[in-house]
Order: C-alpha cells, then structure tokens, then sequence
C-alpha cells in the first residue's frame, strides 16, 4: 500500500514538474464588478500567428465570465506581449555505481542480495538550450490607463504549433480561473 501510495506521489509530482508556472497578481483595491467591457490594446507575439491565438483564448475566459468584446472603448483595456528566450537545461546521468543491499532478483525467486564494489561509476552531464515563453496578459483601466490585473505564464515551448497552441490555451484558461477577483481579497 505504501508502494503504491509512493508512486502515485512521485507521478504527481514528476507531472507538476512538467507543467506551466501561471501567476496572477491585481490591485486589492479595485471592485472588479464595476466592469464587463472590454477592448484589446496591443498585443504583441515572437510568432504572428500567435496573435489571433492569444487573444481568441483570452476572449473565451473573458467572455466566459460574462464580459463583452467592444471594438473600441471598453472599461478595460487588454494588452498581451510574450517573450520568447532559450533557458539551459543541464542533465547528469549516472551509471556504474558500486553494489549495495537492496531488493534483487535470485535463483527462482525474490531475493535479498547485494555486495560492495570499488569505485564510484561514471557521470555524463549534457546541458541543452531549451526554448522558452513568458505571457504577459495586463488588463489596465480604460480612461486612466491604471493597471488592475496580471496574468504571467512560463512555459518550456516544443517544436511542434499544435502542442504549443494548446499550452497557451491551458496557460490563459488557468490565468483566469480563479478571475475576476473578489473585492477586498
């Protein structure tokens, strides 16, 4: 049961580790029930395709929430820019270590086996550029131009669109899960 119980630990964390860092920040000041328009300002995206993809995601959440798209001179103003940068990724990958007591296989059954041998076996260490993406999403005040809420995502990006696209879109939907935010919190 504790094995069982250990791995399913490991597995949830190994998939945490995999996941995206989404955080979001916002003035505690502001009422957020005083708005439900909203207007896109810039948005600016590494890969233009991304613009359209961005802000579709991002009108779904908001929309979701029961906000209106305005062409222009919405309450609020939605402004998106992303940065895309390669991050070192160093892996160190170990064989040869020397023997111990463990868990082993025997002649026709489990066994209890082990020994000590000399030395303290090899290490090879790799470093790769990853690429990289931080998405900023900043939703400011319409007339005043004061910044209410940030949503910041950071994400290990592949080669391949599709499976990026579905990133940003998990990545924009976990931004605003938990949006707008309640007064006074």
């Amino acid at each position: 049961m504790q094995a069982v119980l250990l791995a399913v630990v490991l597995a949830g964390s190994a998939m945490a580790a995999f996941a995206a860092d989404v955080r979001t920040d916002y003035d505690h000041s502001v009422n957020f029930s005083q708005y439900n328009t909203y207007s896109w300002g810039k948005v600016q995206a590494t890969n233009p395709f991304f613009v359209s993809r961005i802000q579709g995601a991002v009108d779904q959440q908001l929309q979701a929430k029961g906000w209106k798209l305005m062409p222009s001179g919405g309450a609020v103003t939605v402004v998106a820019t992303d940065n895309i940068h390669s991050q070192q990724e160093v892996q160190t990958m170990y064989d040869g270590w020397p023997g111990g007591w463990g868990l082993g296989w025997g002649w026709r059954n489990w066994a209890w086996s082990g020994g000590w041998a000399d030395g303290f076996g090899t290490s090879t260490t790799t470093t790769t550029d990853k690429p990289v993406s931080n998405l900023v999403i900043d939703l400011f005040e319409g007339g005043s131009k004061k910044l209410l809420w940030r949503g910041l995502a950071m994400e290990d990006l592949s080669s391949n669109a599709n499976s990026n696209t579905k990133k940003v879109d998990g990545d924009i939907r976990n931004m605003f899960k938990s949006f707008p935010p309640k007064a006074g919190k």
